[in-house]
């Protein structure tokens, strides 16, 4: 019986991942709301469904891989609201389940290092969600569960450049702010890493080795362009959506050795300078 993947939420970071296990003769079910999207799926070998109104009969009978990327809202997790039954029916026959969660589970830490051992104390509505999620997803039987809680993404089509390009690029100054993130391949390699070694149970920070101030990541990218460095603009009079200003709301610096020793992770790009030199070679 071959490998086959049932990815909910089938977004930016399940698609690096199905990146490299179609290759290797996986079959791939990703769910999505956007119709649209179908034929890029198709595309990359994927086999779309249209959440929630398609049929996921063939996907639970044959997945022996799990990946949820859906995010929580007010009403819970929409995955186990929908399907709760069916993935406890599958549970015992998988042998992987991922969870993508995201480090603003720990709070802020006023710049201090957290790691997976680090207590949970969001101070966002997101990050409350998220605990919430992560401890129904842990309440099923034989799920063989792994946990990823991931920085702040970035990738190709996910990067500062097209606003250091139009001009419309700030950096925007908070005192002893520092923010973690992780390239969207570096997601993908860590999450093969944890399929090809399962240790169900485990929680795995996802980011890279270089926590830096947002403004400083601005400033590289005008640099790596050319272009003047956008303006400074201090956080307090910053004209920021109620989404972009919480997160400020927490500062802190995410430690990721388990992803090195326990998956043997070398990571591609290890810090934002590398992640955006190679970004600006394929045209970010």
């Amino acid at each position: 019986m071959g490998k086959t993947l049932l990815s909910f939420g089938h977004g930016y970071c399940a698609r690096a991942l199905a990146a490299r296990l179609v290759p290797q003769g996986w079959t791939v079910y990703g769910t999505t709301r956007n119709e649209a999207r179908f034929a890029a799926f198709h595309k990359e070998g994927v086999t779309p469904v249209l959440w929630p109104e398609g049929d996921l009969s063939a996907a639970f009978e044959a997945a022996t891989h799990l990946l949820i990327s859906a995010g929580p809202d007010a009403d819970g997790d929409p995955v186990l609201n929908r399907y709760r039954d069916q993935v406890t029916d599958l549970a015992p026959r998988l042998d992987w389940a991922g969870y993508l969660s995201t480090t603003g589970v720990y709070g802020d830490h006023q710049g201090g290092w957290v790691d997976e051992a680090t207590p949970l104390t969001p101070s966002t509505r997101r990050g409350n969600l998220r605990v919430q999620a992560e401890d129904d997803w842990r309440a099923l039987a034989d799920l063989p569960l792994h946990i990823f809680r991931l920085a702040g993404i970035y990738g190709p089509g996910r990067g500062p450049f097209e606003k250091v390009r139009q001009g419309t690029a700030r950096r925007i100054v908070k005192p002893g702010q520092v923010f973690s993130r992780i390239h969207v391949e570096d997601i993908a390699q860590v999450l093969e890493a944890s399929i090809d070694r399962p240790n169900p149970g485990a929680v795995y920070n996802l980011c890279d080795d270089d926590p830096a101030p947002p403004q400083d990541v601005i400033g590289h990218a005008a640099e790596l362009l050319g272009l003047p460095l956008p303006p400074e603009v201090d956080f307090t009079t910053a004209d920021l959506s109620p989404m972009a200003r919480s997160f400020y709301a927490e500062s802190k610096r995410v430690r990721n050795d388990r992803i090195k020793t326990e998956l043997g992770i070398n990571l591609i790009y290890p810090d934002y300078r590398s992640g955006l030199k190679a970004l600006l070679a394929i045209r970010e």
